[in-house]
């Protein structure tokens, strides 16, 4: 084998460890490492015009190939950029490394205008940084990292990079590191759990993580089946399997009133991977623990140790044996004549395919697609976990990089689009098989809501100009277009029909604005509120 420099010998390093795709937007201090991708093979570089969009793609695909993406990031700058999604991912367990290049050691001493302190900057979203300290360390870090970042559920890792240890030369690579192995929960956990479960009473499972998918939904099934309980879900989970044949939890919802409603009288509430569900913000005159204060809080697994098997030995234990409960099959009707976020949902649950990967951040137009989407063709949902808006566009062609035999559709409030919109080039050059639906009312309609819910006084006309995007409009068809994805517009159920049939029965890229009519959020809030007490 010839000399290879430090980038080299590092990039080997990650492809035998399983490294397959960098999503980067490179500076001078990474030119090495992106010169080594054409001396070493096996690693799909992609080009993206944004950190936030690295770091965003790097999430969706981590969710679903549950394994890391890398990405080069131009140094604490570009990690900057990349931290609100980088936030996102770290809520999400999302396995990942980032490689954040830096000055060439000898040059750290003249304080260039780029220098700033990238390990403090890295440990607000990462859990595990490391800053490479020779040209042999650069491999070494980068099998570590790949290692870490699928610790437990999955974890953040980046590896800080100077750029004279990526240029120096090199005698060796590094092997692979074992993946670790998750913990399993006692038995004598589950014993305690199934005996205070068996104590009867108002009780309920939460379930986040993994125990969202197939193999813990059916178990935690069973166990409802058998004991007749209540099954919630995270409010925001990392990757949420649905539809109809699957069980299906009921999730806390986003808003405190019906959060607070939806879990009120619970004697016992068991946690499977989830934390204890409270509100988002604090609001006036409402409690931050979503629970009542004389429900138990009781934890059968942390997101880290092995849900699937402990929801099985619960079960086991129980004697629950039946097959749980799952959605049917069903195709809800959708309005007739103006478009909302119900006609919209109503569509897409009719119309998507089977085993599609939805990246949604539809913010208020969620309260028509998960309704309407219960017994829709089975699929799965990746949601904003940290609450950070702007990861929908990257996090679904990260996913669609992922898995390119299956369609992703992206839901998107149109206000958060607009944080990532350099997503849709990547998209377009990658030619990616994904389906944006962006839900125009021209506002940021979620805080409008939150403006009356916190009891902020500001609705006059400087208030309202903050929330509102209306002034100029934003062409949302042209935008895409302009980037080479081929996207219309519709106003009206039956044009929102054609348009997203035409975009399932083809392959590739495409964007369709939804433009909805305007909805009182607020009495649509009460009017669920009320049917839920």
């Amino acid at each position: 084998m010839n000399q290879q420099n430090g980038a080299e010998a590092m990039l080997a390093s990650l492809i035998n460890a399983g490294v397959e795709i960098c999503f980067a937007n490179p500076g001078t201090s990474e030119m090495q490492m992106v010169a080594a991708m054409d001396k070493i093979s096996g690693m799909r570089p992609v080009l993206v015009l944004f950190e936030g969009v690295a770091s965003g793609a790097a999430d969706g695909y981590g969710r679903i190939a549950d394994k890391p993406a890398a990405t080069m990031l131009h140094l604490g700058p570009g990690l900057s950029n990349a931290m609100a999604n980088l936030h996102n991912a770290r809520r999400a367990h999302t396995p990942m490394l980032n490689l954040i290049g830096d000055h060439a050691s000898s040059h750290a001493q003249y304080d260039a205008p780029l220098a700033s302190d990238i390990v403090g900057q890295a440990n607000t979203v990462c859990d595990w940084v490391r800053v490479a300290e020779s040209a042999e360390d650069l491999a070494r870090c980068g099998v570590e990292a790949v290692q870490q970042s699928q610790q437990g559920a999955g974890q953040v890792t980046s590896v800080v990079v100077p750029a004279d240890f990526a240029w120096t030369p090199v005698n060796q690579q590094c092997a692979p590191l074992a993946p670790p192995v998750r913990e399993t929960v006692s038995d004598k956990k589950i014993e305690a759990i199934a005996e205070q479960l068996q104590d009867g009473g108002n009780n309920a499972l939460m379930l986040g993580g993994v125990a969202l998918r197939k193999r813990g939904l059916t178990a935690a099934g069973r166990i409802a089946r058998k004991l007749g309980i209540q099954v919630f879900s995270e409010t925001f989970p990392t990757r949420w399997q649905r539809g109809a044949g699957l069980f299906q939890p009921t999730p806390v919802p986003y808003l405190a009133e019906l959060a607070i409603t939806t879990l009120k009288g619970l004697d016992k509430l068991v946690l499977v991977g989830a934390k204890a569900p409270v509100a988002f913000f604090a609001y006036p005159n409402l409690p931050g623990q979503l629970t009542d204060e004389s429900t138990e809080l009781l934890s059968l697994a942390s997101v880290d140790e092995d849900l699937d098997a402990a929801l099985e030995a619960l079960a086991e234990r129980l004697g629950a044996h039946q097959a749980p409960e799952v959605a049917q099959r069903a195709t809800p009707p959708a309005p007739r004549e103006e478009l909302c976020m119900i006609g919209v949902g109503a569509v897409i649950a009719e119309l998507m395919p089977e085993n599609c990967i939805v990246s949604e951040e539809a913010v208020t137009g969620s309260f028509g697609f998960y309704p309407m989407t219960q017994g829709a063709a089975p699929h799965e949902v990746l949601t904003v976990t940290g609450g950070a808006i702007g990861q929908g566009l990257p996090v679904a062609a990260g996913a669609a990089l992922a898995a390119p035999e299956r369609k992703v559709l992206c839901l998107h409030g149109d206000g958060g689009a607009m944080y990532t919109p350099q997503s849709l080039w990547t998209i377009a050059r990658e030619n990616l098989d994904v389906t944006i639906v962006i839900y125009k009312n021209n506002s940021y309609s979620i805080l409008n809501l939150e403006l009356m819910r916190t009891g902020a006084s500001g609705q006059a006309e400087q208030a309202r100009s903050l929330l509102d995007l209306s002034n100029p409009i934003i062409d949302w068809v042209g935008l895409a277009t302009s980037m080479g994805i081929p996207a219309s517009s519709a106003n009206t159920v039956a044009d929102f029909r054609h348009q997203f049939a035409d975009a399932m029965a083809q392959q590739g890229p495409r964007l369709i604005e939804a433009e909805l009519v305007e909805m009182d959020l607020l009495a649509a809030v009460a009017a669920m509120a009320k049917e839920k007490s």
